[in-house]
């Protein structure tokens, strides 16, 4: 091996070992501080790595997830079930049905307010907010311009880890529902370009406690 490519390797090395040893995402210009190269030079390093990492019959447990500012070592899902039992991890961290619900309604229509989260399910959904907010997956990113300034919500950089994505771009494509939002930051239900499911009128927001009866009933 020419020295050129065994430095680069041992760059490569070093990089990897740091990720490893953080276990949370490390900034380009820590990185390029502490390697002695520049943040650009840095980047590009780490890219290739990253598509070292996915190739397809790499036989790795992990994959290096790049972000604007950042990079992590991360492991794949595949291997999820392996962790779990090998280091007895309970699955009491998965969300549930209604906060995955609210999470992709963010995620695919963000920035959006409560109202317009609560106008497409139909349902109140203050508790399943809070809880994103709590788990740091969705955030506050501004103020809608309207009566009221509601607030705007958004996806995490901790959104982006946990679901193994580098950026939004890497969403699977679904079916969007637009919504027109009027100058008093409501929803504007007339205007919808997809018809809600079982209903030609949106009825006011039930509570999730509400509904999970109305469930129970059924």
């Amino acid at each position: 091996m020419d020295k050129p490519m065994e430095q680069i390797k041992n760059v490569e090395a070093a990089i990897e070992a740091i990720l490893y040893a953080a276990g949370h995402p490390i900034a380009y210009s820590k990185l390029s501080e502490v390697l002695g190269l520049s943040e650009k030079d840095t980047k590009k390093m780490v890219a290739h790595m990253a598509e070292e990492y996915s190739k397809e019959g790499s036989g790795r447990g992990i994959m290096l997830l790049t972000f604007d500012d950042s990079c992590q070592l991360a492991t794949k899902e595949v291997f999820a079930t392996y962790i779990r039992e090998a280091l007895s991890i309970r699955r009491g961290g998965n969300l549930s049905a209604s906060s995955m619900e609210v999470l992709a309604i963010v995620a695919y229509n963000q920035p959006v307010t409560r109202t317009y989260i609560d106008t497409i399910r139909g349902v109140d959904s203050n508790y399943s907010v809070n809880s994103l907010i709590d788990k740091e997956l969705i955030v506050a990113v501004g103020r809608l311009d309207a009566p009221g300034r509601p607030t705007l919500y958004g996806t995490s950089e901790k959104f982006l880890r946990v679901f193994g994505l580098s950026s939004l771009d890497d969403l699977p494509e679904t079916e969007l529902m637009t919504m027109n939002v009027n100058a008093e930051g409501e929803v504007d239900t007339t205007q919808m370009t997809m018809e809600i499911p079982n209903s030609s009128v949106i009825e006011a927001p039930k509570t999730e406690e509400q509904e999970s009866e109305e469930q129970e009933n059924d």
